[in-house]
């Protein structure tokens, strides 16, 4: 058995309630597909003369017609001109001759007589405004304002460079105090050769000092201990020299630079020729 027809309102039939709401809602349904939309969303009827000009094409029929009988009437013209000599002299030797040339010119010198009494009355004319009294007046304003101003104009400027000349004298004290200390250009203390250098110097000047005054005798048994003596003094100030090395051994170490190779090269070169130079008294 199957399910009888529930109806959502009270009835004394079932079958009745059932056949009368099929036939309700199938009129429903049927009203709802035939049913008019109240807004006519179909798109506009289209006209043909507005799409198909039917005059418009007739005048541009008429207008090639016209083109045409042209064409042909110039091309008969040619044709004619090209088998005969032709009706008309088409050679234009005349000279061209302006009608109102003199009347352009004429008026030409009119418009520059008058631009030049323009600007002659313009030059003439003495100016309304004294620049002279502005600058005195601006000057005076300025004066004013340093005046009433807390700090004084560009002072950044003025800081900036006192900063910059606090600088370089630092930079040139701490120069000549390396000067003054015995430290090179790079900062560093004298090395060994440089030490060694300017002894051998002063050697050199001492025996150049004495040897007017005592000549040396030529003798062979005196050169020993001539050379021990010049010998001494160097044993005694290698001690001093290792000394003085020791110190920097604290600093940091510096990469060589180039200026400080061609400063070690030339002390190389200096120092060959002292060497020989100590050897000259020694075998005097």
């Amino acid at each position: 058995m199957h399910k009888s027809y529930q109806s959502t309102l009270p009835c004394q039939s079932r079958i009745l309630k059932q056949r009368w709401d099929k036939k309700y809602y199938d009129e429903h349904m049927q009203k709802v597909r035939s049913a008019q939309p109240m807004v006519d969303t179909k798109s506009p009827t289209t006209y043909v003369h507005l799409h198909l000009k039917l005059k418009k094409l007739q005048l541009e029929e008429e207008r090639l017609a016209i083109i045409e009988r042209d064409n042909r009437i110039l091309l008969e013209k040619m044709s004619e001109i090209m088998r005969t000599t032709g009706r008309v002299d088409h050679r234009n030797n005349y000279v061209h001759r302006s009608l109102n040339k003199e009347k352009r010119q004429r008026e030409l010198l009119r418009v520059t007589r008058e631009n030049q009494e323009i600007l002659k009355r313009i030059l003439a004319r003495e100016p309304e405004y004294n620049h002279e009294e502005w600058a005195r007046e601006w000057e005076e304003n300025e004066a004013f304002m340093d005046n009433i101003a807390r700090f004084p104009r560009n002072w950044w400027e003025m800081e900036q460079e006192e900063k910059e000349q606090m600088r370089k004298e630092a930079k040139e004290r701490r120069r000549k105090e390396a000067e003054k200390n015995g430290t090179s250009r790079s900062g560093r203390k004298s090395s060994r050769a440089e030490r060694r250098r300017a002894q051998s110097r002063e050697e050199q000047s001492s025996p150049k000092e004495e040897s007017p005054q005592t000549p040396v005798e030529s003798k062979p048994e005196e050169t020993q201990p001539q050379e021990q003596t010049t010998q001494e003094p160097q044993k005694d100030e290698e001690p001093e020299a290792i000394e003085q090395d020791d110190e920097p051994a604290t600093e940091q170490k510096e990469e060589p630079s180039t200026e400080q190779q061609e400063e070690a090269a030339a002390d190389q070169e200096e120092e060959e020729p002292s060497t020989e130079q100590q050897a000259q008294p020694e075998l005097a």
